[in-house]
């Protein structure tokens, strides 16, 4: 098993904006994520922990502003809170090893694929193509991403 961690090496790598949005519970602007347009078949990890999180085939257009998801890859690597902040109540989800805010869930997803829509922040996560994740050791979640037409 993968060992999933945030260290401190890992956190001093982060840019200002990938820092302020994992370590401090920050919200990119809507419709400015380097990874909101991404089409590409691959998977979303943890920018801090490298934990695998989302995968290309789970992520849909929202018209939210942000990258959404119908489910994370394993449950496991995904913490969900309750969060008051801003006068609403909603749920925060982390990951899980690195502690890192990724964004929100909500209930307003596609209900054919199980009505949830984890809203995540670009800056919190690191994109790796499908013909990379064998070398870059996910292997095994090849299977949840689709095939290179």
């Amino acid at each position: 098993m993968t060992d999933y961690r945030k260290t401190s090496e890992a956190v001093s790598k982060l840019t200002q904006e990938q820092y302020r949005v994992t370590q401090e519970s920050g919200t990119e602007l809507p419709g400015t994520g380097v990874l909101l347009d991404n089409k590409e078949p691959g998977i979303y990890v943890d920018v801090v922990s490298g934990e695998p999180l989302f995968a290309s085939s789970d992520k849909f257009d929202s018209g939210c502003g942000w990258p959404s998801f119908t489910k994370p890859i394993k449950k496991t690597y995904i913490n969900e809170l309750r969060d008051t902040s801003h006068g609403a109540e909603r749920t925060e989800v982390r990951s899980t090893h690195g502690d890192s805010h990724l964004g929100h869930v909500f209930t307003d997803g596609p209900l054919d694929r199980g009505g949830l829509r984890y809203c995540i922040n670009s800056a919190s996560l690191r994109f790796i193509h499908r013909d990379e994740m064998q070398t870059e050791g996910y292997k095994e979640y090849i299977d949840q991403v689709e095939e290179v037409a």
